[in-house]
């Protein structure tokens, strides 16, 4: 596919060189494959790299390249070549995933925990696991099950044994893509082109909607239905509770889900209580559907950090959430929803926290409201910080 440069002044547009990786002097491991784990979302979806050269094949010598999951929990292997496939790429691709198969979800945690000690010391397996499949806790958090494995091949040009082999096994849902990778140049800058060949975009979509379908009604009804109705029970006393100490939560209902909200009286930014088998919380989330405005928001009242923490009387964690678009202030306990125990100390601290709360912060969040409104549009420069005092002059 031909690449241009757009000339604006000369309202022209000049071609790229179409160039191939060994003219180029880059490498396939220490090149292709670092630019894709660092920037997976090139092959177009999320993906989460848990592994470089997995070579956890028992009683062999192989390594695979990239090993990933997808956000519905299936491992993704990724085979790539440089400027030619080679005749067996699809017959490599395919043993390594029949290797995968047998991986447990205690496996692959192990797997991306090995991983992140050598790139990110510190960092929990389990924690990024949970975040990344937006799940609850990581109990409830399903991995490659059955076969679900996906395939990813990618290439600078592939060989008609490669493609012939992909498009037959496409036939039996075996879940394969291609990327064609072309690099160019112009002068001393250098352009990578990423395109799905194989299968189409529009094919692609249409089975994984099957394949969401599929897993969907896989699912463990029993499990998820016991889940629903502890949660419901669950927010059905927080509510009752928290009747008799705030007007806050009296038009919301019940939810199976980890957490209720109530308005703030500001656009986009909730009252929440949310509970898991690992923590009871009240928060200030941040989500108005900009990730600049978000920011904002969280700015200014980061700002106001120590007036804050003495009006709520004890310290809050005050979370960014960098790479996401929304951001949280809470106030947790180490707590489990599925322990009927734990409730009366959960209720408390949770309904306490959250009066507290709504008390601390509605009037700087007002504050910040009206000066949003004032804004100029079409600008994103921060507005003024408002301190506590200006907040209650606006009151």
């Amino acid at each position: 596919m031909a690449q241009f440069k757009i000339d604006t002044e000369g309202n022209s547009i000049t071609p790229l060189t179409v160039r191939t990786f060994a003219e180029l002097g880059f490498k396939e491991r220490s090149n292709l494959q670092e630019w894709i784990a660092r920037e997976p979302s090139c092959l177009g979806e999320e993906l989460l790299v848990i592994q470089k050269e997995f070579a956890g094949f028992s009683d062999t010598h192989e390594r695979l390249d990239l090993l990933a999951l997808d956000k519905q929990g299936s491992l993704v292997l990724i085979e790539n070549k440089l400027d030619d496939t080679g005749r067996d790429l699809t017959w490599q691709a395919l043993t390594y995933a029949s290797y995968c198969a047998s991986l447990s979800k205690e496996n692959v945690r192990q797997i991306y925990q090995e991983f992140l000690d050598k790139t990110y010391p510190g960092a929990d397996a389990k924690e990024r696991i949970t975040e990344f499949l937006d799940a609850d806790d990581y109990q409830e958090v399903i991995i490659n099950r059955g076969i679900t494995q996906r395939i990813i091949l990618i290439a600078a040009n592939f060989r008609k044994e490669v493609t012939s082999t992909v498009l037959w096994l496409l036939n039996f849902k075996v879940r394969v893509q291609c990327f064609r990778v072309t690099p160019y140049s112009m002068g001393d800058q250098h352009f990578l082109n990423i395109e799905q060949i194989i299968p189409t975009k529009d094919v692609e979509d249409f089975m994984i909607g099957i394949a969401d379908k599929s897993l969907d009604e896989a699912e463990g009804v029993a499990e998820e239905k016991n889940r629903h109705k502890v949660r419901r029970e669950f927010w059905t006393e927080i509510i009752r509770a928290m009747s008799g100490k705030t007007g806050l939560f009296q038009n919301i209902s019940p939810s199976t889900s980890s957490w209720i909200g109530a308005g703030s009286g500001v656009r986009g930014v909730g009252f929440n209580l949310g509970a898991s088998r690992t923590y009871g919380r009240a928060e200030v989330y941040i989500d108005r559907g900009d990730g600049a405005e978000n920011t904002l928001i969280y700015n200014q009242l980061h700002a106001q950090k120590d007036a804050i923490e003495a009006a709520f009387g004890g310290d809050l964690t005050w979370e960014p959430l960098e790479g996401k678009r929304a951001c949280r202030i809470k106030s947790e306990m180490a707590a489990n929803i599925f322990d009927h125990d734990q409730w009366p100390a959960m209720i408390d601290f949770m309904t306490d926290a959250m009066v507290k709360m709504e008390n601390v912060f509605r009037e700087p969040l007002a504050a910040i409201s009206r000066k949003l409104r004032t804004k100029e549009r079409a600008g994103l420069a921060p507005a003024p910080s408002v301190t506590p005092a200006e907040a209650a002059e606006g009151s």
